[in-house]
């Protein structure tokens, strides 16, 4: 296996089940996700639960060993080892440094990582998209990926590859400008900054 590519999990029955499922339901992944070792991959827009169950599918069936953050309390007795399984890490909240920096933490001890972050931290309208995603690919020196779910093509994607170069008013333009091309589930659960964006657009 390329030491540039993605981290990868599963095998050629696990792909083909998510592939399988996500046919039954018409969902289709449009795109091949690129060859990164590292990454932070965001999701949106997020305004329903099937927003996770198509972009778990759609991991699956991509082969992608991706991990999300989340508290440490929660990985005590049994569960702790679904979860890590499930691809979780824990995080400690009261810890200096906070979630940003022990995730940094995490890129620096790995060769690969793909971390996936939710910024609009909500699927009830956001009002402003959480930025924590970008300072920690911008202090681990690793890109973003832009993945959507399009409710309206069915389509999964991966339609940018942004660099986190400093600049967060710009970087996060060009973000929102590709959310605002897709369309939710729910329109009218959108967060603030894709909505007004969106509302230019039609």
């Amino acid at each position: 296996m390329s030491t540039d590519s993605y981290p990868r999990r599963g095998n050629g029955f696990s792909r083909a089940l998510a592939r399988g499922f996500l046919k039954l339901i018409g969902w289709k992944v449009v795109r091949p996700l690129p060859e990164i070792p590292k990454a932070v991959m965001i999701g949106g827009p997020h305004t329903s639960n099937w927003d996770g169950i198509v972009t778990l599918a759609a991991m699956m069936e991509l082969g992608l060993d991706a991990h999300v953050m989340i508290k440490d309390s929660a990985f005590k007795g049994p569960l702790g080892s679904l979860l890590r399984w499930m691809g979780a890490l824990p995080i400690d909240r009261s810890k200096a440094g906070g979630v940003v920096e022990q995730t940094v933490a995490k890129f620096n001890e790995h060769d690969k990582l793909f971390m996936i972050v939710a910024p609009e931290g909500t699927r009830s309208g956001a009002s402003q998209w959480k930025t924590g995603f970008y300072r920690i690919a911008e202090k681990s020196g690793v890109p973003i990926i832009v993945a959507s779910a399009d409710y309206r093509k069915k389509e999964i994607d991966f339609p940018l590859v942004v660099p986190a170069s400093g600049d967060l008013e710009t970087d996060l333009a060009t973000i929102l400008n590709c959310y605002a091309k897709v369309h939710p589930r729910h329109p009218e659960k959108l967060s603030a900054p894709i909505k007004a964006l969106r509302d230019k657009v039609e």
